[in-house]
């Protein structure tokens, strides 16, 4: 898959209820193994559709959300350096929700994309909110720890002027691939609930 078929074979809505299908699956997910096999699963169909995913932005967060949750220790003691004990409860803990953390962004890069509009005044809402959100993760990069409020306020500036692009929404249309594509990753998102 590359970018022209994934922009051309699937429309903005079919993949924002794709992505709501498969959503329940991954956050409601008990099993720590199986929901780091759906944020992989996840990750490589971000690769394959050709979606911006920096490795180093990936390990960076997953490390510091474990690492944040091994100050609050507990469950059986693995090993300890000095005063300071690791423990398989917080370990597991900090696993558990970089993934799901981790798992919910690359989700959200597959089924939100820009020129997604749903009907009404709360369709409306919600596809400008996610919109907005989709294109914040894609520049998050110009916001730096040295102008954090000036580098926000001016993104938030310059995505209030940006104008939906409601034509291209109009012109897209899910294929019959498109669809079979769709439908094989809902039914591998919640393949694993018979496993556990």
């Amino acid at each position: 898959m590359n970018k022209l078929f994934y922009e051309n074979n699937f429309s903005p809505k079919a993949l924002c209820f794709t992505g709501l299908f498969v959503m329940p699956s991954f956050v409601f997910m008990p099993s720590t193994c199986m929901r780091i096999l759906l944020f992989l699963f996840f990750w490589f169909l971000v690769l394959l559709s050709v979606r911006k995913s920096k490795p180093i932005f990936v390990i960076i967060t997953f490390f510091c959300i474990t690492a944040f949750n091994l100050l609050i220790p507990y469950g059986q003691i693995l090993f300890a350096i000095g005063s300071f004990k690791i423990t398989s409860g917080s370990l597991e803990a900090g696993i558990h929700r970089s993934v799901t953390f981790l798992g919910l962004i690359m989700l959200s890069k597959l089924s939100i994309r820009e020129d997604l509009q749903l009907p009404g005044s709360f369709g409306k809402l919600l596809a400008e909110s996610l919109r907005i959100f989709h294109t914040m993760m894609n520049k998050k990069t110009r916001i730096t720890a040295k102008n954090f409020i000036s580098d926000i306020d001016s993104l938030m500036l310059e995505l209030s002027e940006q104008e939906p692009p409601a034509t291209l929404a109009q012109k897209v249309r899910t294929t019959y691939a498109g669809y079979v594509i769709l439908v094989i990753v809902v039914v591998l998102s919640w393949l694993p609930w018979l496993i556990i």
